[in-house]
């Protein structure tokens, strides 16, 4: 089966978009927002490790959640592509660069992830070291996707600033959309800075600078799904400042 151009069918590639992102943005909820919360303990190692090993079942989704978020969010990134590359092809460049680093990382940081319960349950480990021993070195592979997350999310932030200011330029999508991205990326790059160089700060901005990202990535998702871009002719012009 042939597919269509993007040409021909800028409606359906813009809300596969659109889907595209909100499987990214459930995903990502779901692991983070409620695996991580409901089984991880901040500062408390013993805590964590204990409700993990209660939840096998459930911390393999959420680990299995994060690698899905990985995967959806590489054809994702195709679509922005050819998208926003008619808008300014060398700034797109750019963000394509940004975003195949920011998922390059992303995906290390999932095998962090998956080494904690094999660690948590391996008995091997308790014939070298003591329970809390073994604890400690799952929390430093969590630690560890943390860090690498966070320096991946630096990459996203950046991106996210690039394609803000194109959709900003684009015509096809509302202008407030691209303002919004924006203002994420900088939350974003703000977040992931304070959370690796300053953890006191961060904890005071956590999660509350994480709204506006949230608010902008879901507008521009329902936007793509409910509206989809405008038309044709817009959409596929090209810029004094960009072209092909």
């Amino acid at each position: 089966m042939k597919l269509k151009s993007l040409e021909h069918s800028p409606q359906v590639y813009a809300r596969l978009w659109g889907g595209l992102y909100l499987l990214v943005i459930v995903f990502g909820g779901f692991a983070e927002g409620f695996v991580t919360d409901k089984l991880v303990v901040a500062g408390n190692v013993a805590a964590s490790a204990q409700n993990i090993l209660a939840s096998p079942g459930l911390w393999s989704l959420g680990v299995a959640a994060n690698l899905f978020v990985v995967v959806f969010a590489v054809p994702q990134l195709w679509i922005e592509y050819l998208f926003l590359s008619k808008v300014n092809k060398p700034l797109m460049q750019l963000s394509l660069l940004l975003g195949v680093v920011s998922l390059a990382v992303e995906a290390v940081s999932k095998v962090f992830l998956l080494l904690i319960l094999p660690i948590l349950n391996n008995p091997d480990y308790l014939t070298v070291f003591d329970v809390h021993q073994v604890q400690v070195l799952a929390n430093i592979a969590l630690k560890s996707h943390n860090v690498a997350f966070n320096i991946a999310l630096i990459f996203f932030g950046l991106a996210c600033l690039v394609n803000g200011y194109l959709i900003f330029k684009s015509g096809y999508l509302p202008k407030l959309i691209g303002l919004l991205l924006q203002l994420a990326g900088i939350c974003y790059l703000i977040a992931c800075f304070a959370a690796l160089f300053t953890p006191a700060f961060s904890n005071l901005l956590t999660p509350s600078i994480l709204i506006p990202p949230l608010i902008g990535e879901s507008t521009l998702c329902l936007w793509l799904l409910v509206k989809g871009v405008k038309s044709e002719h817009v959409v596929f012009r090209t810029t004094k400042d960009g072209g092909n």
